[in-house]
């Protein structure tokens, strides 16, 4: 079982892996910043975490350049670039291999959603269809009164 204290310290390491600072820290640099021997800093976050260290980095990565394909007009390479990737096959494979399509698929599907009239009525969730309902004349929790 971990100490609290050792936890709060591989939450600190994995949020300093997530970091736009540049150029980006060494997962060593990071596991000496966190108090552990890198080796020792890899086992224990895999083992909280479910992967490596490299692995967590490179899912932020893609998670930003997600964000950064639907919110921007920056072009593919750019964002790659941004993102500290050497190559824009690097980026583009690792792309692809996270999300399942590439990275111009990617804008082209959510940058652009559907509008709600258009969208099917079975993927509106049906908190939204109420919102545009007449109101209900009692609240669902007031007792009705019985029928003579």
């Amino acid at each position: 079982m971990l100490h609290a204290e050792v936890l709060r310290r591989l939450c600190l390491a994995r949020e300093a892996l997530r970091t736009d600072e540049e150029p980006h820290p060494s997962v060593s640099e990071i596991a000496r910043r966190a108090g552990f021997a890198p080796h020792h800093f890899i086992r224990l976050f895999r083992a909280v975490f479910g992967g490596t260290p490299h692995q967590y980095r490179s899912i932020a990565q893609i998670d930003r350049a997600k964000q950064l394909l639907i919110l921007t007009d920056l072009s593919v390479t750019e964002i790659c670039l941004e993102l500290g990737f050497s190559s824009l096959g690097s980026f583009s494979t690792l792309f692809t291999k996270r999300s399942g399509m590439t990275p111009s698929a990617w804008r082209q599907r959510y940058a652009n959603p559907t509008p709600a009239k258009e969208m099917p009525a079975a993927l509106i969730p049906g908190c939204l269809t109420l919102m545009g309902s007449p109101p209900v004349e009692k609240a669902i929790s007031e007792k009705r009164p019985r029928q003579a």
